[in-house]
C-alpha cells in the first residue's frame, strides 16, 4: 500500500510546472560559499536543510520525510532531533533525496531534463563501478581491478559534487519562499499604464470655464478700460475725397 503510494506521487511530481529557482549546473555560480559548504560538510548542511524545510518544527519530523519504508518506525516523535542525526550520518544520500521530494510535493516543482541527466549519470557511473569491482573479484585481473578503483574514486567525486549542488538548490528555494530575495538593480520595471484617470484634473487655462447650462460670463477687466477710444473711427478718417481724384486712372 505504501509504495503504491509513492509510485502514485512519483507520477504526479513529473506532471508538476513550476521549476526550481536555479538548476544544477548554476548553483555554484549562484551561491558558491554554501556549495563549498555543502561539499565539505554534506552532513551538518542536510541537516539544517532539512529542519529549514519543516520550518524549524520538529514535530513535524519524519524519518526521511515519509518517502522511506522506514518513516514513522524509528521513534522519531519522542527525540527527532536525535533521529535527523542518525539520518543524516548513516542514509546521507536518502536525507538529500528526501529534502528534495519535501520541496518538490510543497511547491509543485518539477526536475528539468538536464538535473535529470546529471543525476541519471551520477547513479549509472556508481553501477558501473561496482561492476568492474565484482569482475574484478571474480576475474582477479590486475587491471581491472584498477579500473574498478579508478571508476569508484569517479563516482565518489561525481556524488559529492551532484549532492553539494542539490543541496545549494534546495538552499536557494528556500531563501526564495523566506523572501530573502531582494529587488534586482537590473530588473525589468513594471508596465505602466498610460491612463491619466487617477490624476488630479489641471487647472483651466485661458478663460474659466461655465458651469453646465449657464450662459457664458466675460471675465472680470476685460475688455480692458479706454478700448476701444471714444471717438472712433478718428475725425477725419476716412478723407473726404476717397478714393483722391483720378483713381483709378482713366482707361483702367
Amino acid at each position: 500500500m505504501a509504495s503504491q503510494e509513492h509510485m502514485e506521487k512519483m507520477k504526479l511530481r513529473q506532471n508538476y510546472r513550476n521549476l526550481w529557482h536555479t538548476d544544477l549546473m548554476h548553483t555554484i555560480q549562484q551561491d558558491t560559499p554554501y556549495c563549498c559548504l555543502a561539499l565539505w560538510c554534506g552532513p551538518c548542511v542536510s541537516y539544517m536543510l532539512r529542519k529549514r524545510a519543516l520550518y524549524n518544527d520538529m514535530s513535524r519530523y519524519t524519518c526521511c520525510a515519509g518517502y522511506m519504508p522506514c518513516s514513522g518506525r524509528c521513534g522519531e516523535r519522542k527525540c527527532p532531533e536525535f533521529c535527523l542525526c542518525t539520518e543524516v550520518f548513516l542514509c546521507f544520500g536518502n536525507s538529500v533525496a528526501s529534502t528534495r521530494f519535501l520541496l518538490q510535493d510543497e511547491f509543485n516543482i518539477q526536475t528539468t531534463k538536464c538535473d535529470n541527466c546529471i543525476i541519471g549519470f551520477m547513479f549509472c557511473l556508481q553501477q558501473l563501478a561496482c561492476i568492474f569491482s565484482i569482475v574484478a573479484l571474480i576475474v582477479g585481473s590486475d587491471e581491472i581491478q584498477d579500473a574498478a578503483q579508478l571508476l569508484n574514486c569517479l563516482a565518489d567525486m561525481v556524488y559529492c559534487t551532484v549532492c553539494a549542488c542539490m543541496q545549494t538548490q534546495h538552499k536557494i528555494e528556500m531563501d526564495k519562499r523566506d523572501g530573502k530575495f531582494g529587488p534586482q538593480p537590473m530588473a525589468v520595471p513594471p508596465v505602466q499604464q498610460m491612463s491619466r484617470l487617477d490624476q488630479a484634473v489641471p487647472p483651466a487655462a485661458g478663460y474659466p470655464p461655465a458651469a453646465y447650462g449657464q450662459p457664458y460670463q466675460q471675465p472680470q477687466g476685460y475688455p480692458p478700460s479706454g478700448y476701444p477710444p471714444a471717438q472712433y473711427p478718428p475725425t477725419g478718417y476716412p478723407p473726404a475725397q476717397y478714393p483722391p481724384t483720378g483713381y483709378p486712372a482713366p482707361g483702367y
